[in-house]
């Protein structure tokens, strides 16, 4: 899996995993709401640990080879940070 789509995929799950995070504030007892957000967990932990493995690191607190990674990137208010979630994206 590339880069971007990693991104997308974490952005997904990060978005369903507050969104869960929300309803279970309200719904603690929602077995299978919790057992999804657990899986979400899981699932998140692993795209991150693949994009840092191949691509550096990705929010505070991830290790960073040496030399310093954080400078490697597109700043995230530069165009090449950013992506449409369109599907005319190729």
């Amino acid at each position: 899996m590339n880069k971007k789509e990693l991104l997308k995929q974490i952005t997904a799950v990060t978005f369903s995993l507050i969104d869960l995070h929300l309803y279970l504030n309200t719904h603690p007892s929602d077995q299978n709401a919790l057992a999804a957000h657990n899986s979400l967990v899981t699932q998140s932990r692993m795209l991150r640990q693949e994009y840092e493995k191949c691509y550096g690191p990705l929010s505070y607190g991830s290790y960073s080879p040496c030399p310093w990674q954080w400078i490697n990137e597109p700043w995230p208010w530069e165009y090449e940070a950013n992506f449409r979630l369109s599907r005319e994206e190729g």
